[in-house]
């Protein structure tokens, strides 16, 4: 189920395939763009030297200086953590189209206020800033984040366990893998500009106050466009019909399916959503606590279990250390100056965006779960020890750095090339497998719980390991 598939699971009116499925995606996947920019651009704006300069980073001790950059990285993530659990509320109780407007305010709030910071205000905006948009996106990781996987599964299994989430709820069958491969081009892109941003700026932007604030304000585009197109939308017709609003959710599903209400489409379409609402009712039940008395199952609760250890496992690897440290991490490694530096970050970005999509598009539901999470530890785990090595026995050293040229002596080539293999395991392989069997370990009615707690145990665990 790819961006070019469609695959009808009954006979499709032409209609169905309208502009509007399109803006639905194309609104969520700015959600994506500031999921992947954030995870990008934190660590090359704070090596900036106009941001060192102006933070006077060079009086702080060692140990002081790491822990100002472990507390601007990690705050957004501590807010991460308890936004996930507030999305979950915030969709039940809101709905899925005014959770996505909470949530993008609460974001773009965030990213406004660290534009505050300055070196006579000091760091506090920068903290606070990134404590509210952490909460943001932590909220959109539980609404929207999920729906990436979606294009990870077989077609049976997407008609039969479809998301409770927006972009999912409201997206025709046929042509869901595509709305949602838009949402992940989206965040491979933000991903990309936020490795590649500051690159462009040490090379055209003198050291200044401007040269910092710019990756920073660029949080604003995609919050503020998600913010602008979330209030243009429609709530979704499933939770309306799930709140008893069946007369406004059959109008929104006819505008969103851009048929009348008698098209046997959308008769269809409605029985199959009372159906599943029925599945959920005889079980559980429907209620915000309901699906907490799965806890009480010892299967159920085995695996929240194992979905709290994919997540502890992915992070452990050290990928979101590498994302938000790449400068640090590659000065380890020999490589010096900072255009240099941010030039080899850039090269990480589009290796782990290429990898990212063989996996989406190739790997997923051919190669398997398991044995992509086994090769890929395998192989990664291999490459690390490679690295720890060269770096331990014979630090590498940087032979000569002019202009942009990188010139390494043999260990330190030999030190990024294994860097670079690790990337191209790593990438398709416990990137986004994590999430695909998080979607898969759940029935319907554990499964938003199963997702907020997914959510949840991915930034706890970056939080304490960054």
């Amino acid at each position: 189920m790819g961006l070019l598939s469609l695959v009808e699971d009954r006979p499709t009116p032409k209609a169905v395939y309208n502009w509007r499925v399109y803006l639905i995606a194309a609104v969520a996947s700015f959600a994506s763009i500031m999921i992947g920019y954030d995870s990008a651009f934190i660590g090359t704006t704070i090596a900036l030297p106009s941001f060192t300069k102006e933070f006077k980073f060079a009086s702080y001790t060692t140990a002081n200086l790491n822990l100002v950059k472990a507390n601007i990285v990690s705050v957004y993530q501590a807010g991460a953590f308890f936004g996930s659990f507030a999305g979950y509320g915030a969709g039940y109780y809101l709905g899925r189209k005014n959770g996505l407007v909470l949530f993008a305010a609460i974001f773009t709030l965030g990213a406004g206020i660290m534009l505050d910071a300055s070196g006579t205000k000091g760091l506090g905006p920068i903290y606070a800033g990134r404590v509210l948009a952490g909460f943001g996106i932590g909220g959109a990781s539980n609404l929207v984040v999920s729906t990436r996987i979606l294009l990870c599964s077989k077609f049976p299994f997407v008609l039969m366990y479809c998301q409770p989430i927006y972009i999912a709820e409201c997206s025709p069958p046929a042509i869901r893998g595509r709305l949602v491969g838009i949402y992940e081009l989206g965040w491979q892109f933000g991903g990309l500009v936020g490795f590649w941003i500051n690159y462009g700026l040490s090379l055209h932007l003198p050291s200044s106050h401007k040269q910092w604030i710019i990756p920073f304000a660029v949080q604003l585009i995609p919050g503020g466009l998600l913010l602008v197109g979330a209030l243009f939308l429609v709530e979704s017709p499933r939770w309306l019909y799930s709140k008893g609003k069946r007369e406004q959710g059959l109008k929104n599903l006819c505008w969103i399916r851009n048929l009348e209400s008698s098209d046997l489409y959308i008769v269809e379409e409605v029985a199959s959503m009372d159906a599943a609402l029925e599945t959920l009712r005889t079980g559980y039940g429907l209620g915000f606590w309901k699906p907490f008395a799965a806890f009480k199952e010892p299967k159920i609760r085995w695996r929240f279990f194992l979905g709290a250890m994919l997540f502890l496992w992915q992070n452990a690897s050290g990928i979101n250390a590498i994302n938000y440290y790449s400068p640090t991490v590659f000065k380890s490694l020999g490589i010096t100056g900072t255009n240099t530096g941010f030039l080899t970050t850039g090269l990480f970005g589009v290796v782990k965006t290429v990898m990212t999509l063989i996996w989406l598009f190739l790997l997923i539901d051919t190669f398997g779960r398991r044995n992509l999470l086994l090769v890929g530890a395998f192989g990664g785990g291999i490459c690390m020890y490679i690295i720890a090595a060269f770096v331990k026995t014979n630090p590498p050293r940087a032979v000569s750095t002019t202009g942009n040229e990188i010139h390494l002596d043999s260990k330190g080539t030999a030190a990024v090339f294994f860097f670079y293999l690790w990337t191209m395991f790593y990438s398709p392989t416990w990137n986004g497998t994590p999430w695909v069997l998080n979607s898969e370990m759940f029935d319907m009615q554990t499964r938003p719980l199963g997702q907020a707690c997914a959510a949840a145990n991915n930034w706890l665990v970056l939080f304490f390991t960054l």
